[in-house]
């Protein structure tokens, strides 16, 4: 991956913050402002960073700097009928790269073709000492010990400045369509977890309260027999729907109340309350508008095994992640220690103490 003056710039921007003890806030476009721990520090901006680096359609890879705008990069992707398969999130104009493998966050193809974590090859970074790191390369491999560039893959810039990232990519799909069946919430559940068990090539699945919608995408022949298989309506707004799903554009995500993002198994019966929900990924992700005391939310996550994030609205500055578990904690603490001694890039914006 290849160096411009802009690393220059951050590496030395981010000696000059450690050398002092001044808190960097290290952001692209800002558009997930809104998500992890309000956070205050000196701006580091890496947009200026940005760019293709290589590509190469026939191998599946693609390399660009963080900065790069996600639309940026999608578009020349679309060009060669390649996508990034995680499908992130955009939530605004300005995203870049950098933003989406910072923050972790997938679209609604999530539980079926991988998360970002999966397609991440390798990485670039500035550390908080200000040293230029490089992790992975550009081919799948097997390492010993922590894959560090695949820490950075939610980190939300606590472990270091991303510089560049390099991805697998894969072709976008022949055909595509989204089918509609009006259920309960109990039946759909049951429904999302008998295709998770049979060879059918569902893409995405959500359950809105009264309807459950499935996206098929494959060949035409494939998606045409399941779809066969499957029945319920065609619907004619299914790419307009998945897209609002993935940047939380629906109806239901309309409003200023507090939004959890609860993750569970996907065979966790339904809520038994009547509060706002919405069944993501096939169930295993779980959207719930409440005002409810956040540990009786968390309490609940933990009871069906899974855990709870308040990932929009509510108190930002009290801990919106689920907390961790002992162990996973102070692996957390020694990386961070490790990465960023000096305790200087994004402090808080994870756990309020580091």
């Amino acid at each position: 991956m290849a160096d411009n003056d802009h690393t220059k710039e951050i590496q030395e921007s981010v000696r000059t913050a450690a050398a002092s003890g001044t808190a960097l806030f290290v952001h692209g476009g800002n558009t997930k402002a809104f998500y992890g721990r309000a956070i205050t520090g000196k701006s580091l901006d890496v947009r200026a960073h940005r760019g293709i680096v290589s590509y190469e359609p026939t191998e599946l890879v693609v390399s660009a700097r963080a900065g790069t705008p996600l639309t940026e990069l999608e578009a020349a992707l679309n060009e060669c009928g390649q996508m990034l398969p995680f499908e992130p999130p955009h939530f605004g104009e300005a995203a870049t790269l950098g933003g989406a493998v910072s923050c972790g966050l997938s679209g609604p193809a999530r539980p079926y073709a991988g998360s970002v974590r999966d397609f991440v090859l390798g990485v670039v970074c500035v550390n908080g000492q200000g040293e230029r790191l490089s992790f992975g390369g550009q081919v799948m491999k097997n390492v010993a010990g922590y894959d560090i560039s695949r820490l950075m893959v939610g980190a939300m810039g606590t472990l270091g400045v991303l510089l560049e990232i390099s991805l697998k990519v894969l072709p976008r799909p022949v055909h595509e369509t989204t089918l509609a069946l009006p259920m309960d919430a109990a039946s759909a559940i049951s429904t999302m977890n008998a295709w998770a068990s049979q060879p059918l090539p569902v893409s995405a699945s959500c359950y809105d309260g009264e309807v459950l919608r499935v996206r098929l995408s494959g060949s035409e022949s494939g998606v045409r027999s399941a779809q066969q298989k499957i029945g319920g309506e065609q619907a004619q707004d299914g790419h307009a729907f998945w897209t609002d799903l993935r940047e939380l554009q629906l109806p239901f995500f309309r409003n200023d109340a507090p939004l959890w993002r609860i993750s569970v198994p996907a065979t966790t019966p339904a809520p038994d309350n009547n509060e706002p929900w919405l069944l993501d990924w096939g169930g295993a992700q779980r959207w719930l508008v409440s005002a409810r005391d956040a540990r009786a939310i968390r309490k609940d996550a933990s009871a069906a095994g899974g855990h709870a994030v308040l990932f929009r609205g509510g108190d930002r500055s009290g801990e919106v992640f689920h907390p961790l578990a002992p162990t996973l904690e102070t692996i957390h603490r020694r990386l961070k220690e490790a990465f960023d001694p000096k305790g200087i890039l994004n402090p808080g914006r994870l756990y309020k103490e580091w």
